[in-house]
């Protein structure tokens, strides 16, 4: 029996008066506690406890240390109780990270609506379209997307990010519409990622996968600047529905190669494998999840 055991065991048998009494309610046999008071004793160099035939009762030591036991075993039950409770109610700091144009498009909004909810927690929200390390860097959740490879985080997919293949209609009345994948190469392409050469757009015909080369004349790991230059007439691109549905809907995109669906991606939570998931964290992403779902508000276009 561990010292902290046995200091239970021994606030329970002064305040029962009893070793039997004190095992029942502690779930151990008479001699167990009875041997973690000998411990304690030992440790100690002093008498606790006046046994007899019929009763036990602490000696003057005895009386001393049992004050002393029942004020720290009271202070490690409350900050047990606090620690249980930071579990249950979501409190005290949220650290996000997200990509920049979902982020502020979508979780902003998200975030805003999550803190009247939960007022007591705080919030700090990086956006920006490099790859983190939620562990390394000290994030609670990282919105990702992307098409999830093995990782050592914990995933929650919390909605589909659908790519469309989409231009202007100046672009598409001055440069014509490209009828296949192949196409694409005799057309002027903005692409996301960060160069210019030997890129390739992933679509599927079917069941076919086809990876089309593309003439990229712009680049950029920022998808709100490929649909800027998109809008204005500069080439086709590649990009998720939650950048470009609006624009579709209200007719300032359209759609193009629809027989040729591009390779969906997803927009996960991630977060460090733990035991003991904090609350803020757990009712976060639940309520993230609730919010997007399976059919986003953005794919209205489709």
């Amino acid at each position: 029996m561990d010292k902290l055991a046995a200091m239970q065991a021994f606030a329970k048998v002064v305040a029962l008066g009893s070793f039997a009494a004190a095992g029942r309610q502690l779930g151990l046999t008479r001699s167990a506690v009875s041997k973690g008071v000998m411990e304690l004793e030992r440790i100690l160099g002093a008498r606790l406890l006046d046994r007899t035939t019929r009763n036990v009762s602490p000696t003057e030591a005895g009386l001393a240390y049992y004050g002393r036991c029942v004020e720290i075993l009271g202070h490690i039950e409350e900050t047990e109780l606090h620690v249980s409770r930071l579990h249950d109610e979501p409190k005290g700091l949220l650290k996000l990270n997200a990509p920049m144009s979902f982020g502020a498009s979508y979780l902003g909004p998200a975030v805003a609506d999550f803190m009247s909810a939960y007022p007591e927690l705080k919030i700090e929200l990086a956006l920006n379209d490099r790859f983190v390390d939620p562990i390394e860097e000290g994030f609670d959740v990282t919105v990702r997307i992307a098409q999830l490879e093995d990782s050592s985080l914990i995933a929650r997919k919390l909605a589909p990010a659908r790519l469309v293949v989409v231009a202007s209609q100046a672009y598409v009345d001055r440069q014509g519409t490209p009828e296949t994948p192949e196409d694409l190469a005799r057309h002027r392409c903005l692409n996301y990622g960060h160069t210019t050469t030997l890129q390739r757009w992933q679509l599927t015909d079917n069941s076919e996968r086809i990876s089309a080369p593309i003439n990229s004349v712009l680049c950029s790991n920022n998808g709100d600047v490929l649909r800027a230059a998109a809008l204005a007439g500069h080439g086709i691109t590649l990009l998720p529905t939650f950048i470009v549905g609006a624009d579709i809907k209200a007719g300032r995109l359209q759609v193009l190669l629809q027989n040729f669906r591009p390779t969906e991606l997803g927009i996960y939570a991630m977060y460090a494998p733990n035991r003991y998931l904090a609350a803020k964290t757990r009712v976060f992403i639940d309520f993230l999840a609730d919010r997007f779902g399976p059919r986003p508000d953005w794919d209205e276009c489709r």
